[in-house]
């Protein structure tokens, strides 16, 4: 067996037996050594190879401007005055700046009161969200029973219908709430109506139904796929059940799948209005106080005399920044842990 020392030895000399052979063909030419084929791939690498850096610069700034172009028109009404909206002379930048839109319509909006019922609306949703769907994910991509296909089969339908399809059904359970029979029986023969509470939101959240929640459960299935099988051989070698293997050894291993689905509902539900606005009828979320922004400034601000719609736009864009702005918050400290978490439920590459 040849040593270290004359390993060492023989790799350069094959170095200078490369170099000496790459200075020949240098000299005479390399086209003498390749073949007609060889010449053309080289050329069109080449081609490429210049072309390719422009190409992809051009994709990227044409992508990112369709995506920012919003943000930065919101940026640029938001914070002007309403009179030079009509002012050909403006384009992106405004003559002058004022703070008196965003505070018309905070004012307006409610926004500090409404913020906290959207934030207490969501954080409950959410969490129970995550719990019931993390439970089902893990059912469906550890155990075998009997019509496992047939409601997987079910959970991708919940990925493929509209909510629009069972929403009159819903309004009229909520609507009319009596609980298979159970709630007349302790309030006077009647039914209570659960239209304008929260409860309209949590309790599909309970049950794995919320808004998106065949999307999340389709998460977790796919990252407790991915886990290794010897995690729960050992957890049951050392005394765990089912469910005990899933708090203690599962949980933990899933944080950044968990905080995924966490930031997606409460994204979800922090955007959502048209589920919102079937069982509210009361302007009791960010989502619903904008969308019913225009006729709130209609009446409150002008008197039900509009200044027109181009110089409404900047409380409207107001409205915009003030909603996004808490999510746009949150994505920035979290953005490292939501992209790790898409990257490990399997759902990209």
């Amino acid at each position: 067996m040849a040593t270290k020392r004359e390993e060492r030895l023989f790799e350069k000399e094959m170095q200078k037996i490369r170099k000496a052979r790459y200075e020949k063909m240098k000299a005479e030419g390399i086209e003498n050594y390749l073949t007609p084929e060889q010449i053309r791939y080289n050329k069109n690498k080449k081609i490429i190879g210049a072309v390719w850096p422009i190409f992809r610069f051009l994709i990227i700034f044409g992508l990112g401007f369709v995506i920012l172009y919003p943000i930065i028109f919101m940026l640029s009404t938001a914070f002007r005055p309403y009179e030079q909206m009509n002012d050909p002379s403006i384009i992106w930048l405004p003559k002058s700046f004022t703070l008196q839109n965003m505070q018309e319509t905070f004012d307006i909006m409610s926004f500090d009161t409404t913020v906290l019922n959207t934030v207490r609306l969501n954080l409950i949703a959410s969490v129970l969200q995550v719990i019931t769907c993390s439970i089902t994910g893990y059912g469906f991509a550890r155990f075998n029973f009997k019509g496992k296909s047939i409601l997987f089969g079910i959970v991708i339908a919940m990925i493929l219908v509209p909510p629009q399809i069972i929403t009159i059904p819903m309004y009229l359970q909520y609507a009319f709430f009596d609980l298979f029979g159970l709630i007349p029986l302790f309030n006077g023969g009647e039914t209570i109506t659960l239209i304008n509470s929260g409860w309209t939101m949590y309790l599909p959240a309970m049950f794995a139904n919320g808004i998106r929640a065949g999307l999340f459960i389709l998460i977790f299935r796919q990252f407790f796929r991915g886990l290794p099988k010897e995690l729960e051989d050992a957890a049951y070698l050392d005394g765990c059940g089912p469910f005990k293997t899933y708090i203690k050894v599962m949980v933990p291993n899933a944080k950044t799948s968990f905080l995924t689905v966490f930031l997606f509902s409460i994204v979800w539900y922090w955007n959502d209005y048209y589920v919102s606005s079937s069982f509210f009828t009361r302007n009791d979320t960010v989502a619903l106080m904008l969308k019913n922004l225009d006729s709130e400034l209609t009446s409150r601000l002008f008197n039900n005399q509009t200044p027109g719609i181009r110089a409404m736009i900047v409380w409207l864009e107001s409205g915009c920044l003030l909603t996004i702005a808490p999510i746009l918050i949150m994505y920035i400290f979290l953005q490292r842990y939501f992209i790790e978490g898409i990257e490990r439920s399997g759902l990209v590459g």
